[in-house]
């Protein structure tokens, strides 16, 4: 089955027939997935759903079992990104405090040569211009000479953002992009995210497992989860759609397949008059903070 937003920009990232295995488990079966340009699509999950596993499949990281992953037009596993997609990984806002490098020298790091490693084989101005528009972009101009150590969690977010954003990507990859930032924050980091796709022209995946931010800020849900069936179990998409209509706590549970387990469990009243048990989903998946 074809999953596909009904966004209508180019397509950037396409699997066909995906299947990846991991230490003998299925843990992608026969994924068909189309991501098109200016989208921003959220993969969320219980720990161990595949979430990871599809995103280093995308990359070219993981050798599929069968089918392919094309990017940009190009299988992943041959095609040189030389900066096309920007990885914030959830580490890299997490930086030791003994280390010594202010903002703009990190963002720098984002416009490396994809052969030498060495930054400055560009035009020294060149690489200047495209610094100081990352800076621009995640609004750290004014703190660009100030350690990183010194910044908040979620101006520290940002920088690594900045840093992906040097080398001018296509498509931007998140993993768990509000870790670690503080809650005043939040809003200011999501409004940066949509930003990037509605100002900037980018393209955004996303891992995370915190299902009201990414209410408020996806276009797209895709929900993995790795179904277990005696002594085999196999992964792959169980919701792929709009965010609004993304089931909420009792219907996620359904969608697992977890049933309540109180026969006399107390209702509670839903927005529409209704009335629903309490649920409690194990597995990863938060609803609050």
């Amino acid at each position: 089955m074809e999953h596909e937003h009904h966004h209508e920009g180019e397509v950037i990232i396409q699997a066909s027939d995906l299947s990846v295995s991991r230490g003998g488990t299925i843990v992608l079966d026969n994924i068909n997935l189309t991501i098109r340009q200016g989208d921003i699509v959220a993969l969320v999950g219980p720990n161990g759903s595949g979430k990871t596993t599809l995103i280093m499949a995308i990359l070219g990281l993981l050798q599929p079992t069968k089918g392919t992953v094309e990017i940009l037009g190009h299988d992943s596993k041959k095609m040189k990104f030389d900066g096309k997609i920007g990885w914030v990984s959830q580490a890299a806002a997490n930086l030791p405090k003994n280390i010594r490098i202010t903002v703009r020298e990190l963002v720098t790091l984002g416009v490396l040569s994809t052969n030498s490693l060495i930054p400055f084989r560009r035009k020294k101005k060149d690489t200047q211009k495209k610094v100081d528009e990352a800076l621009r972009i995640v609004g750290l101009q004014d703190v660009a000479d100030v350690d990183i150590y010194r910044l908040s969690g979620g101006q520290r977010q940002r920088a690594v953002i900045g840093r992906a954003l040097a080398s001018n990507p296509e498509i931007l990859v998140f993993d768990e992009p509000l870790v670690g930032v503080d809650r005043a924050s939040r809003n200011s980091l999501l409004k940066l995210l949509d930003e990037l796709c509605h100002k900037e022209n980018k393209t955004l995946l996303m891992v995370s497992h915190d299902l009201p931010a990414i209410r408020q800020s996806a276009h797209r849900v895709i929900y993995l989860d790795l179904v277990h069936d005696n002594d085999c179990c196999s992964g792959g998409i169980h919701y792929d759609g709009p965010t609004d209509q993304f089931p909420d706590l009792v219907g996620l549970a359904a969608l697992r397949g977890i049933r309540n387990v109180h026969e006399g469990a107390s209702p509670v009243v839903t927005s529409h008059g209704e009335s629903s048990p309490v649920v409690i989903i194990s597995g990863g998946l938060k609803e609050e903070e």
